[in-house]
């Protein structure tokens, strides 16, 4: 096998954590815009700033950067406050600390995230669980770099080129999500895609949706290094 960058979502695919996003953005959002919230954030495979983007305008409100900026702001310190939390009742997913183990230790593997949080907020998520030191969140890409999801697989395929001097064509980048967003970033960007049914959607609507390899949970780091493609 040549070498593989593999981009991970995190929420739902790697831990799950207690859906503190929509909770955060209940808070904060009031907060920032001085606006009670009447349309809830709307997630599940967004980026940030797309969830962001939408929400404020669902409010009549111009996302001007420097709302953005301090929407997400208060989003990392909403995750900074609750990171103990989040410790102590969140969980890591069966199979995902394994499989995040088990890649690191590959040569020809380099793993970072591909996820809809910011990068702050991803930092404190993998951060709580001790999952930091198996990723290169330098190769990565976030919630806050792009609007739509598949915009960040460019970004990731660029930033590993730069620190790793490699050059991970499409079909050598791997998405392993558990979201209809994650299969659309695949399609949109030629990524190989790894999908789980461990999130709101079934393997039958994930298949539905495109994706030709799917498991119902995370396998075995033997047989999710066989579906890298």
């Amino acid at each position: 096998m040549d070498e593989r960058l593999v981009l991970w979502d995190v929420d739902h695919t790697l831990i799950d954590s207690l859906g503190l996003g929509g909770a955060a953005y209940q808070r904060i959002f009031p907060q920032v815009t001085g606006q009670p919230v009447r349309q809830p954030a709307l997630m599940d495979g967004r980026t940030d700033l797309g969830t962001i983007d939408h929400m404020l305008r669902s409010h009549d409100i111009e996302p001007t950067r420097e709302l953005v900026a301090a929407m997400t702001t208060a989003l990392a310190g909403v995750f900074d406050e609750v990171r103990v939390e989040l410790a102590d009742n969140g969980r890591v997913l069966p199979g995902a600390r394994e499989a995040l183990v088990a890649f690191d230790a590959d040569p020809l593997v380099h793993q970072s995230v591909l996820t809809g949080n910011t990068a702050e907020v991803a930092r404190i998520k993998l951060g709580a669980f001790g999952l930091l030191d198996h990723v290169d969140l330098d190769i990565g890409a976030f919630g806050d770099d792009h609007l739509r999801r598949g915009g960040l697989v460019p970004i990731a395929r660029e930033r590993a080129a730069d620190k790793l001097g490699i050059d991970f064509a499409p079909a050598r980048t791997v998405l392993i999500g558990d979201t209809l967003n994650d299969v659309r970033a695949a399609q949109e960007s030629g990524a190989h895609l790894v999908a789980v049914a461990t999130g709101s959607y079934s393997a039958d609507e994930l298949r539905s949706a495109g994706a030709e390899v799917v498991f119902d949970t995370l396998p075995t780091p033997e047989e999710l290094r066989s579906a890298l493609g």
